[in-house]
């Protein structure tokens, strides 16, 4: 299992499956996936997690390089025990103090107790699904494990105990790894029926249970005894059935997958929990993946002690639950995020109070790696978890309730900054919207009413001038300030005047398509290439062909563009050595990129560069970035090489000098937030008479502008860049 640092997602380019992209008719890069599209991470994870299926080739140059001699009997290791014990090796030389003795025993086993093959089967199941069993018979590394059964029965020793024998297995679990037809033949024994896996599970455990040894025999049940006089548990029956067919099966032990899932976290400091392990290392020393060079200092301080270190395991393990009962949404999965949440609370205000004592005797040197530190803290992971429970709070009309939780987030200022101002947000609404009629104090309905709605007017003006809350929110709050402002009737002479903060608005056109399906929540509304009329596309499509037919190139690409021409003009900087932000080899950017330290910590780097940008020197820098990576297409947040360098150069001479050095000044200060809302598509033309760039967003009728799409709108008008809100309409009904 593996932690990814995961941050904020990144728009990827989208691909027409109708249409190859050409330069001369510029569309979307090409396919294939990069690592620079994932969501910013110290680990890019695969696809699979057993990254042998997805680069084979790759893997096996590397092992044909190290791999042992059948004939000689020599050994060398292989690339997953290379990179297992790389995290290993690291961790134990700088952290050590982390891990207790009992846990050094079982490194020392690891080292001392398995040979190459125990090591690589171990690595190689460790890297798939935890907790999981496997039939021996089906695990095949031929290239590294001549005899599997003695392999496994290494790790299966009581002396060493990295794996489970299948003494424990159950009969759900084992049923489980049966083929169909395996477990049908199973079935039939016991007289169940089903039509899939599921099912025949289903029934099996059922005719488990309800027999229990028991027969019936005239008319009355009596206990089964086999034909030695045997008492028959019919559960333990249909096991070594099931075993007599897997043959058999092994597990690795819970406890040292744990342990050794803790030693990727302190080595990745990772902030997600996650089940793949070692991808990028494995990548990286295979050259499917490329690294920029910088300089690692490893920070002994993340986790100061142990204990902090198993608050944050368990923190982001609970993070890990209440996101994926989160994604059911069923009554049953939201209660259990609100037992979470309520067990958690008391826990997170002494977290809070601990930070703020903390904080207070923190020297004013310390603070800006106090505050890149607070990431690690469980109460980071806690507030996320406690916001979480705000949100259940609403579904369940507990108002009071979430109004209480939301003024102890907000009286914090150490954990989560970034939500703030969606807290403010959802205060003020249920302060304007349902807090009087839960208001038990004496008074009149419209008393209280008034009463709540200038609590309501005080959280927005509290939200506008607190420095942690991001523009974005700005645009919400200053709206239901002048609503609310009216409905208190606030003479005219002392309401707020938005006036000078107003966002700018977009230009406005309408473009007329051919729809082939009508609208549908969850389904993809298909429109006729204007360009190939035998084929469909999506309605970002359509409305790039018309731009096409006017003379532009451009992209669907939702701000990947930008994105990649940042990575470019500041590749340098994004790696400049800095204390504390390069904590392994394997970094796509800094750690601090999405904090506000990153903007004054290279001020005097950045202000230079964004100058350079100004006066007209970007296509140079990005030229000299390509030429220096292009062979090993280095990995870099945001930068997507499917780019051809030659769009790239004719769209920074497009974009105007001091709007693009504007752009990049706003996303050195806010990449987190900033790193997603670009308009949909981007277009420009290279021409001796213009060169200009366009943004245009694409909404259908019922889409609405998000509050990140007005500020990036509002920044690109400012800018001097012309944008477009562009409406598609459907000129026909849908053919019969």
């Amino acid at each position: 299992m593996t932690l990814d640092l995961v941050l904020p997602p990144e728009q990827i380019p989208q691909t027409s499956p109708s249409r190859p992209n050409k330069r001369v008719k510029t569309s979307n890069p090409p396919s294939p996936a990069t690592a620079s599209e994932t969501a910013p991470s110290l680990e890019i994870p695969v696809a699979s997690s057993d990254t042998d299926s997805d680069d084979s080739a790759a893997v096996r140059k590397y092992e044909n390089q190290r791999k042992r001699s059948l004939e000689t009997g020599t050994f060398t290791s292989s690339i997953y025990v290379d990179a297992f014990n790389l995290t290993l090796d690291t961790v134990l030389r700088e952290e050590a103090y982390l891990f207790t003795e009992e846990e050094a025993a079982v490194f020392a086993r690891y080292r001392q107790s398995l040979g190459y093959e125990a090591q690589h089967l171990y690595v190689r199941l460790f890297l798939r699904k935890t907790n999981a069993w496997f039939r021996i018979n089906k695990l095949q590394y031929p290239h590294d494990i001549a005899d599997m059964a003695a392999a496994c029965k290494v790790l299966q020793r009581k002396d060493v105990a990295f794996a489970d024998t299948d003494r424990d297995i159950t009969l759900e679990a084992l049923a489980g790894l049966l083929s169909l037809e395996e477990l049908k033949a199973v079935a039939k024994d016991a007289k169940c029926t089903g039509s899939n896996k599921a099912q025949l599970i289903s029934a099996l455990k059922l005719a488990s249970r309800a027999q229990g040894g028991l027969q019936a025999r005239g008319g009355q049940l009596k206990l089964s005894f086999d034909h030695k006089g045997n008492y028959v548990n019919r559960e333990d029956h249909y096991v070594k059935k099931m075993l007599a067919i897997t043959g058999p099966c092994i597990r690795l032990s819970e406890l040292v997958t744990t342990l050794f899932g803790r030693v990727h976290l302190v080595f990745y400091r990772s902030t997600e929990w996650t089940e793949k392990s070692l991808s990028t290392v494995i990548l990286s020393r295979t050259q499917k993946r490329n690294f920029p060079p910088y300089i690692v200092s490893r920070t002994s301080n993340i986790f100061p002690t142990r204990k902090a270190l198993l608050d944050f395991e368990a923190a982001i393990k609970l993070q890990a639950e209440v996101d994926d009962l989160l994604e059911a949404l069923t009554e049953g999965s939201l209660l259990k995020v609100l037992g979470i949440f309520e067990e958690t609370y008391p826990l997170w205000e002494e977290l809070v109070k601990e930070e703020a004592a903390k904080t207070q005797a923190a020297e004013p040197e310390e603070m800006m790696e106090r505050i890149y530190l607070r990431r690690f803290n469980a109460a980071w992971v806690y507030t996320r978890i406690i916001h979480k429970g705000v949100h259940v709070l609403g579904r369940f009309k507990q108002f009071n309730r979430e109004h209480s939780v939301l003024c102890a987030l907000l009286a914090q200022k150490y954990f989560q900054p970034a939500r703030r101002g969606g807290w403010y947000q959802r205060k003020a609404l249920i302060e304007e919207n349902y807090m009087a009629g839960l208001d038990s104090t004496a008074g009149s309905k419209e008393a209280l009413t008034r009463k709540w709605r200038k609590a309501a007017l005080a959280t927005c003006e509290a939200g506008l001038q607190d420095p942690q809350t991001h523009l974005i929110f700005h645009h919400d709050l200053e709206k239901r300030i002048m609503k609310l402002e009216s409905r208190l009737r606030v003479p005219k002479r002392e309401q707020h005047d938005f006036g000078h903060t107003r966002l700018r608005k977009p230009s406005e056109r309408v473009i007329f398509g051919v729809r082939l399906n009508l609208p549908e929540v969850g389904r993809k509304t298909l429109w006729r290439d204007p360009e190939d009329t035998s084929s469909e596309c999506s309605v970002e499509e359509m409305c790039l062909s018309v731009y096409r037919a006017e003379g532009w190139k451009g992209f669907h690409c939702e701000g990947s563009i930008v994105r990649t021409l940042f990575a470019y003009l500041f590749f340098d900087i994004l790696f400049l050595y800095l204390p504390n932000v390069f904590e392994t080899e394997f970094q796509t950017c800094p750690l601090d990129l999405f904090t506000d330290s990153f903007y004054p910590a290279r001020a005097s780097e950045i202000n230079h560069r964004l100058v350079e940008i100004a006066n007209g020197h970007a296509k140079r820098i990005v030229r000299d970035v390509w030429e220096r990576n292009r062979e090993r297409e280095t990995c870099v947040i945001g930068l997507d090489w499917r780019y051809a360098i030659e769009d790239l150069e004719e769209i920074v001479e497009c974009f105007p000098h001091d709007a693009l050095a504007t752009v990049c000044k706003v996303l050195c200060q806010e990449y987190r937030q900033r790193g997603s809302g670009l308009p949909d598509l981007f277009l420009w033309k290279y021409g001796d008479d213009a060169r200009e760039v366009l943004f245009s967003e694409v909404k259908s009728e019922n889409d609405r502008l998000s509050d990140t799409q007005r500020l990036w709108i509002h920044v690109l008008s400012g800018a001097g860049v012309k944008v477009e809100l562009c409406s598609a309409r459907a000129k026909k009904e849908v053919e019969e």
